[in-house]
């Protein structure tokens, strides 16, 4: 009997350790390695001089007006996708449960195609779209009957993340909105039957039946939100430029990977760089747990 088990737990162990091993080498010490960077003081322009350092590095986040600037955007891009992009897909998916649309396949189609879309090609799109001599200005040009007006809310500071979030919500509503359209679909069709037959409007019947019974979907979908939006790199690097256009839409991913891996004047570009994809991780752990707060509260019965 205890040979029998010897044997089966090396063959537990034989099935389990090229996962293992594969998770170690990719996941797990790259991690590990970021965070002792985020502690050090690594200069690779001395020789790869190594020392430690304490919270330095995190210190620095809180006095560099470049990290509020990029977190102030990374928090834009959040409420973008937590309140535009989840709504929507929401309400989309139960226009198309309610049958409440023509060309039911043709409008899913179409509202999840950017799903099946590059994001570079997607970035490259909205740029070419939202540039001085694009469509955008174009279309001003002739509603206003001023050749002269372009469209400038790209190179302003305060305004260019107001096109980057229709991009985004125009990019990743649809995704949404199959999760939603999925779960709607396991509905009982006699509870809203019998709630027509009470007299209850197609309003009604999503706020009193639909969103109660969707409620850990929302949960779920915020969740995803906050991550993707917190890690997101690919959409807003490829739909600005090289300058300002890029400062000013400048995001955490985007300042981390510009410090890292640009900034070859900063001696300690890759311990600051790890502190900051360290930050990031955390932010998202934050409202993470925020987020399963804020559902357990609301009776959803589910925790992520």
């Amino acid at each position: 009997m205890k040979r029998r088990d010897s044997r089966d737990l090396l063959t537990y162990f034989g099935f389990v350790a090229p996962g293992f091993l594969v998770y170690i080498l990719i996941v797990a010490y790259p991690i590990l390695y970021s965070i002792v960077l985020s502690f050090s003081n690594y200069n690779p322009n001395a020789g790869g001089a190594w020392g430690f350092v304490g919270v330095s590095q995190y210190a620095k986040l809180f006095t560099d007006p470049d990290f509020w600037h990029a977190f102030t955007n990374n928090m834009i891009v959040v409420a973008v996708s937590v309140f535009g992009q989840i709504p929507i897909g929401f309400i989309l998916a139960f226009i198309l449960f309610r049958k409440q649309v023509r060309g039911a396949n043709f409008f899913q189609s179409m509202v999840f195609l950017p799903q099946f879309l590059s994001t570079i090609v997607i970035g490259i799109m909205w740029k070419m779209l939202f540039k001085a001599d694009g469509p955008v200005s174009r279309l001003l040009q002739i509603l206003s009957d001023d050749p002269s007006r372009q469209f400038t809310m790209m190179l302003e500071k305060s305004t260019v993340m107001i096109p980057i979030g229709f991009a985004l919500i125009w990019m990743y509503t649809g995704f949404y909105m199959i999760i939603f359209l999925a779960n709607l679909q396991k509905i009982d069709d006699s509870m809203i039957e019998a709630a027509k037959i009470d007299g209850a409007t197609e309003p009604q019947i999503f706020a009193k039946i639909i969103v109660p019974l969707l409620a850990g979907t929302i949960l779920v979908s915020s969740i995803l939100a906050i991550a993707g939006s917190l890690r997101g790199f690919g959409l807003i690097f490829s739909i600005t430029t090289e300058g300002l256009t890029r400062l000013n839409a400048e995001v955490l991913p985007i300042m981390m990977y510009r410090i890292a891996f640009q900034d070859y004047s900063n001696p300690l570009r890759y311990a600051y760089g790890s502190a900051i994809s360290n930050s990031i991780v955390l932010i998202s752990v934050i409202l993470i747990m925020f987020s399963n707060f804020v559902g357990k509260k609301l009776g959803t019965g589910e925790e992520y």
